[in-house]
């Protein structure tokens, strides 16, 4: 350890001990970047971090080294130290320094070593936050006296550089995403940042604007680069900095009504890549960012520094430039009521302020042909794709008719026809040059999608309408998108590269869905030109395939129309999101001239698509034609449109006011009526279903196929209950009577047998569905029953088709039971009821088959889980009753079965396994526990043997001898586990004192490892499981009940020594843990509220603990402190004994005052 600088006789340290410090220092440093003895170095200058008091040391070391990283070194120990000790040091050392650090950033402010003045700068920043509360305003005023000096540029270009920079170091320590840890409740840090916002973030901007605005003339008259230029790139990076805090003071009326300019944030929920950022200072800002004529300047001055140094590619990319191509499109996003003056205003001051940056900015992107064939000849893109994401801050803050008048005045067009034209040139070029993704067309691409579709969706996911100019861009935008997806297809298809990341070879419907949901929007604005589009194109790549089918290649035109499908199915229709999603506000709206049905062009579109896909039911057809890749699409299709069109139920009359609603009802009934019931519907949902069959039974090993079927598309037709009844007599058959679908994976049989049983919801009553689900599931219930009463049993389940027909089997009941509904319950009770004994037999043979282990485990977990809220007392103690025995069947066949003598690859395998059984086990206990939750049983379980809590802690009891601390390094099981635990003890806490000695040491070990634990979550549910124990201690001996009994008082080990009770040994962990230990901000409140019924419920632990604090300290001043702040902790905002939500609020309040007080000086080493 490093040997501290000694005092002499006038209180000075001693000269030599300081530089033999600060040798010290600069020789570990050069250690450590020659790699020579690094951990010796790193030592030493760790004991300079952890010693008492370094100052006088660290700024020796500033003041006189010369090793830049020996600074730097002595800086963050002065942070560590000063926080550390911040309750002892004085008001005077305090301010001390902060301003030794100040004045050694501007003294230096000319030094090469610029990471050591941003790291000293950055400790001036964090120690003034964090005494931010305790200063006084005329305290504060003296620092910032002394920045805005620097500022104003009096003490030279170097300091007023220095002097911003600091003022970004200390905006970035108070906004909560980018501030330091200081080991302080999160409410310190909230408070810090709103008294920032409300008193000086203003006149930060100010300080900054000028500071810009002082150096400006002599950027401008300079014809090379000046010191000013630093000074003018950080004010801009400042401003920016600012405009990006999030203001919450003085901002009201931001989220109010449906302003042409006061969306708040436009609302919907379609993803984009390029987000930005809405500015919403409130009415305080208007006259420094609106009335001041600031935006003038900053337009005026990129346009002057761009003017003049055109011929210098470079600039572009130089650090002014971006700063101030940044704050222009941070203006961009400026809204709320900053703008508002009043009622008469109607919009015309933020129409004025956007109409200002849009004529700056337009210069940046028009014309787009001559500014993209610059790049492609080499000038910078980063202008033309600032310009874009500038087009999309605009877009988030008005609507689509306001933003196409703001370049008419200034342009023979509007914004819409130049928003299409520039982003056709950016498509064009994407086509021309083969770009790859990370190219600038594709990131300007990408940034024009989201402007469309920001524009075009409403705040409630509709369509956006747009004005007359404006949908004659969007169809011609919409044209070429749909050409160059089809030319690049075409293109892809012949394309002999085997690279994966070539575009669209490997695109995946996934992959796609994100850029056709903004081809949607698009072509939604213009569906009358849309439609018909897609039909002719549809036509064409139809009869292209009939014409050279079997001479011409077809694997162009197939790729063609696996575009087509895709982009087809998302304009005709929305995911839904879990909903039955209706037809788009915009075809509804449309087509109003069509009477008859078979001529609605949706209608027209839809019919040519669904007689394509029904060629696939032809052998010949599906061997030369329907490839995996495009039947995928076919299927993804007809899942799409089906959810929206097919027997849909919303034809119904309403009352309409007015010929137009008339006409659009009938055009919309016209269009549904078509695909209902007593039209086409049933003749397509026959097609669709056949063509369902054909591709599972037709296409084997295509897994990606075969899930689109089941889970999408299948899963999609049951979401209706008019549909389930047409869908039972089409595929029941086929899956319940043969073997044939045994050839589907094991999540797809699963998803099968889910959707067959949810299809029962069709059938005309419950007894129907009942039938139907016994007679869907009876014969696989029969197999296994059978197999489990053979003789021979263990030689024939081992034999490879067994273990295959009962892991299908099983996958088919877990889906089965999974899709347990009011109607079919008691069926598949019935199913479950009749497997139980076979369950079991089963466990017992497949032991050493872990897979089918597994398999068996999830059916048990899916079927309680579906099962237990209806069960009647006695169904519900058969089904305890069998999970009880299979715990004890599985545990005494797993405890000990991972042995270390395994070899590494096994023994991580055989980890695996039980990881899986074990989350099994876990999900099983907590769905059991759900009875007590959630129960529709017409009588009480609470009858003698059916004891909900007993049953799950002896589940509990079973299970956790099997998890051992390396199986909880899995998160998942970790994260099930503690969530069970912390549930329970919520739920039942009485149980916990009926629990045996070695049950109860389980608990308390686990609830241990937990708080320890190092993700935030599972420490989270301890506390809360903490928290639930003693309060209901505390109430229960209230009451004069014995509340945890011996478990809370202590009991004896098997050695006859005296252990603690539960509650005083919590107490002292948590204590250790607030007061001494690092931990998440978010978990002081938890704490606090598991704390407090500790500390009541012991009150004489407590203040033998309190009173330890108040001794240990040796300093009178600081055992005062403590012994006040530990009063106050228990006594102080009228604390009561009443364990209720206003007490839990003021005990929370009395813990964050408490650990800003003491926890800084406790900690000092």
């Amino acid at each position: 350890m490093m040997q501290q600088p000694q005092q002499t006789g006038d209180g000075l340290p001693d000269l030599a001990q300081l530089q033999s410090t600060m040798h010290a220092i600069e020789l570990a440093c050069s250690s450590i970047q020659m790699h020579i003895t690094p951990a010796a170095a790193e030592a030493t200058i760790l004991s300079l971090n952890q010693s008492p008091q370094p100052y006088k040391a660290c700024q020796f070391i500033l003041g006189n080294s010369q090793m830049g990283m020996a600074k730097f070194q002595a800086a963050a120990a002065i942070r560590d130290a000063a926080i550390r000790e911040w309750s002892l040091l004085t008001s005077d050392d305090k301010i001390s320094l902060i301003s030794f650090c100040l004045c050694y950033v501007m003294q230096h402010a000319g030094s090469p070593e610029g990471y050591v003045l941003a790291k000293v700068s950055s400790v001036a920043a964090q120690l003034m936050k964090r005494g931010w509360i305790d200063f006084t305003a005329a305290e504060k005023e003296t620092f910032f006296y002394q920045i805005n000096q620097a500022i104003l540029g009096i003490h030279g270009v170097d300091v007023q550089f220095s002097g911003v920079n600091f003022l970004e170091s200390l905006v970035s320590e108070f906004s909560p995403s980018t501030s330091t840890a200081m080991g302080l409740p999160r409410e310190f840090h909230e408070q810090c940042r709103m008294l920032l916002e409300k008193d000086y973030v203003k006149t930060f901007y100010c300080w900054a604007q000028n500071a810009a605005a002082s150096v400006t003339r002599r950027i401008t008259d300079s014809n090379t680069e000046v010191p000013e230029v630093k000074v003018c790139t950080a004010a801009l990076r400042l401003m920016l900095q600012i405009l990006n805090w999030d203001f919450r003071y003085n901002t009201t009326g931001t989220k109010g009504g449906r302003n042409a300019f006061l969306p708040g944030v436009r609302g919907h929920s379609s993803p984009k890549k390029s987000d930005c950022t809405i500015v919403q200072p409130g009415p305080a800002w208007r006259d420094v960012l609106i009335s001041s004529g600031h935006v003038g300047w900053l337009l005026g001055l990129y346009a002057t520094l761009r003017e003049k140094f055109s011929r210098g590619g470079y600039w572009l990319d130089c650090p002014l430039a971006v700063s101030a191509r940044k704050l222009i499109i941070q203006f961009c996003s400026l809204t709320g009521t900053i703008f508002l003056s009043g009622y008469a205003d109607d919009g015309q001051m933020q129409e004025h302020h956007l109409l200002q940056l849009l004529s700056g900015i337009i210069q940046w992107i028009d014309p787009p042909d001559a500014v993209s064939q610059a790049i492609e000849d080499g000038k910078s893109e980063s202008e033309l794709l600032d310009g874009c994401r500038a087009l999309l801050s605009i877009a988030t803050v008005t609507n689509p008719i306001v933003l196409d008048n703001l370049l008419k005045s200034i342009r023979p067009f509007g914004t819409l026809a130049f928003l299409s034209t520039l982003m056709c040139q950016v498509i064009k070029v994407l086509l021309t040059k083969n770009c790859e993704e990370g190219t600038w067309s594709w990131e300007a691409r990408d940034i024009l999608l989201d402007t469309w579709t920001t524009l075009l969706v409403d705040s409630i996911g509709g369509t956006e309408l747009l004005p007359p100019e404006g949908i004659n861009a969007a169809a011609n935008l919409f044209a070429l998108i749909v050409d160059s997806e089809l030319r690049v297809a075409s293109t892809s298809a012949m394309n002999d590269d085997d690279d994966d990341d070539l575009y669209y070879l490997q695109a995946s419907i996934t992959a796609m869905d994100e850029r056709l949901n903004s081809y949607a929007f698009i072509a939604r604005a213009a569906i009358d030109v849309a439609i018909p589009l897609l039909t002719r194109l549809f036509s064409e790549r139809f009869a292209a395939l009939h014409q050279g089918r079997g001479i011409v290649d077809p694997t162009p035109t197939l790729e063609e129309l696996y575009s087509l499908l895709l982009i087809t199915g998302h304009v005709l229709a929305d995911e839904g999101e879990g909903e039955t999603p209706l037809v788009p506000n915009t075809i509804q709206t449309h087509f109003l001239d069509t009477v008859e049905a078979d001529k609605h062009p949706v209608v027209v579109l839809s019919i040519s698509i669904i007689n394509f896909a029904q060629q696939s039911l032809d052998p010949e057809m599906r061997a030369s034609v329907f490839s995996p890749r495009l039947m995928e699409a076919v299927i993804w299709f007809l899942a799409r449109w089906s959810r929206t069109y097919l027997l849909s139920e919303e034809i119904r009359d309403s009352t309409l006011n007015s010929g137009y609603q008339q006409q659009q009802q009938h055009s919309r009934k016209a269009l549904l009526s078509f695909f209902g019931e007593t039209y086409q519907g049933k003749f397509v949902l026959d097609i669709i279903v056949r063509i369902s069959v054909t591709t599972l039974l037709s296409y084997p090993g295509e897994k990606d196929l075969q899930e689109l079927t089941c889970s999408k598309l299948l899963h999609a037709l049951v979401r209706r209950k008019n549909i389930c009844g047409q869908l039972v007599q089409l595929v029941t058959n086929a899956f319940a009577n043969e073997q044939t679908f045994f050839v589907l994976n094991s999540s797809n049989q699963r998803s099968l047998a889910q959707t067959l049983v949810l299809s029962a919801s069709g059938m005309g009553n419950s007894g129907a569905s009942n039938q139907y689900v016994r007679n869907l599931m009876g014969h696989m219930t029969k197999y296994l029953v059978e197999l489990s009463n053979k003789r021979d049993l263990k030689n024939v389940a081992q034999q490879p088709d067994v273990i295959l027909q009962v892991s299908c089997l099983l996958e088919r009941l877990r889906g089965a039971a999974s899709a347990s509904e009011p109607r079919t319950q008691r069926a598949l009770y019935e199913m479950g009821l009749s497997v139980m004994n076979p369950i079991l037999v089963l466990l017992e043979v497949y032991k050493h088959e872990s897979a089918v282990v597994y398999l068996l485990l999830k059916f048990v977990v899916d079927l309680v889980d579906g099962q237990i809220s209806y069960l009647e007392s006695q169904e519900t103690a058969v089904v305890v009753d069998f999970c009880m025995r299979l715990l004890q069947l599985y545990s005494s066949h797993n405890i000990g079965k991972i042995s270390l003598s395994l070899s590494s690859s096994l023994l991580s395998e055989a980890k695996t396994e039980q990881y899986k059984d074990l989350r099994a086990l876990l999900q099983l206990l907590s769905s059991l526990c759900s009875k007590d939750l959630v129960d529709f049983s017409s009588d009480s379980v609470e009858t003698p043997g059916t004891n909900i809590s007993e049953v799950v802690y002896f589940g509990l009891h079973i299970v956790t001898p099997l998890i051992s601390l390396e199986l909880l390094k899995y998160p998942k099981l970790c994260h099930d586990y503690f969530s069970l635990l912390s549930h329970l003890l919520e739920v039942y806490p009485e149980t916990v004192a009926q629990l045996n000695n070695e049950a109860f040491g389980h608990v308390l070990g686990t609830l241990d490892f937990g708080l320890r634990h190092q993700d935030t979550e599972v420490v989270n549910m301890c506390l809360s499981a903490l928290k639930a124990l003693a309060s209901y201690h505390y109430k229960e001996t209230v009451a004069g009940k014995t509340g945890l009994g011996s478990h809370a008082s202590g009991v004896e080990d098997s050695s006859g020594n005296m252990q603690e009770g539960i509650l005083s040994r919590f107490l002292q962990l948590l204590m250790q843990l607030l007061l001494f230990e690092d931990y998440s901000p978010d978990l002081v409140g938890p704490a606090a509220d598991a704390l407090f019924p500790l500390i009541l419920c012991e009150q004489v632990l407590y203040q033998k603990l309190a009173n330890e604090l108040i001794e240990r300290q040796t300093n009178p001043t600081l055992r005062s402190r403590m012994a006040s702040a530990l009063q106050s902790l228990t006594s102080a905002n009228q604390l009561s004994s009443t364990l209720d939500r206003m007490n839990y609020q003021r005990f929370r309040k009395n813990v964050n005052n408490f650990l800003i007080e003491v926890r800084g000086f406790l900690r000092t080493i």
